[in-house]
């Protein structure tokens, strides 16, 4: 304490260091906003090539998919700028600013991967990425237990999935405009399978517990559509259970063509 100061009962230093811990938390906040804002860029650039899956022909899916790649390079680059300005703090003492994000960054991940998985030859029966294959995708470690350093959580996963369940929904629809019936059908399938097994799950997460509790209107919206197209004799009756031999016979004109 400073001899002008010797009748003082707080040492002014104190709240001078704190007010130094203030101005440091917030210029790595400002640093994290601007790394987050290179990462919504991409974000945004990959979203805008996806989403056009709903107005593309069957056929040209997966070609559509692979022209994100590039746009999934640099989005690794930017997280692992991310990963660079927190790398030397607690994980959890920033990460309520970017967990947004990186759901969304999960989501993206997620799609492509059900894209390429579902229209591939053969229909793959397992269409869903599991959140270690997220995580090699993106080049970040997965729910680490051990070690206090950025990863990819499991309720950033499961928000992802819930808002691929939200994309297919939409895309049930958009996909019969494209003649492309065997589309409903497989996500039909997958939604109910994402349903029944997020029944089994005892989340804690208030939002995470609420947006699961709303699949049910997604499964509904989903059977509504197979159920139009079962009365219009687009798809046989049962091929829903059927598997993917029967699902094959539903194909629309411009898959049958080929």
């Amino acid at each position: 304490m400073s001899s002008d100061n010797i009748y003082a009962m707080v040492d002014p230093e104190i709240f001078a260091a704190v007010q130094e811990q203030i101005e440091r938390d917030s210029q790595v906040k400002e640093d994290i906003r601007e790394a987050l804002k290179k990462i919504d860029k991409e974000v945004r650039s990959i979203t805008s090539t996806l989403s056009r899956v709903h107005i593309v022909s069957p056929q040209h899916v997966i070609e559509l998919t692979t022209t994100a790649d590039e746009g999934f390079k640099r989005l690794r680059d930017s997280l692992q700028g991310l990963i660079n300005i927190v790398k030397d703090y607690p994980y959890y003492k920033y990460n309520g600013i970017w967990s947004r994000d990186i759901q969304n960054v999960t989501f993206l991940v997620l799609f492509q991967g059900w894209l390429q998985r579902s229209y591939a030859p053969g229909n793959a029966e397992n269409s869903l990425l599991t959140i270690e294959e997220a995580g090699g995708v993106l080049g970040i470690p997965v729910n680490l237990k051990t070690e206090d350093k950025f990863h990819l959580t499991i309720e950033e996963y499961l928000h992802a999935v819930l808002s691929l369940v939200e994309e297919l929904t939409r895309l049930t629809t958009n996909a019969v405009t494209q003649h492309d019936f065997l589309r409903p059908q497989m996500i039909n399938r997958f939604i109910k399978d994402i349903h029944s097994s997020f029944q089994v799950l005892n989340l804690k997460n208030d939002s995470l517990r609420r947006k699961g509790d709303g699949l049910k209107y997604n499964v509904k919206k989903v059977e509504e559509v197979n159920y139009d197209l079962i009365l219009r004799n687009l798809i046989p009756t049962g091929a829903d259970e059927g598997g993917t031999e029967k699902m094959e016979d539903a194909k629309g004109p411009s898959e049958q063509q080929e």
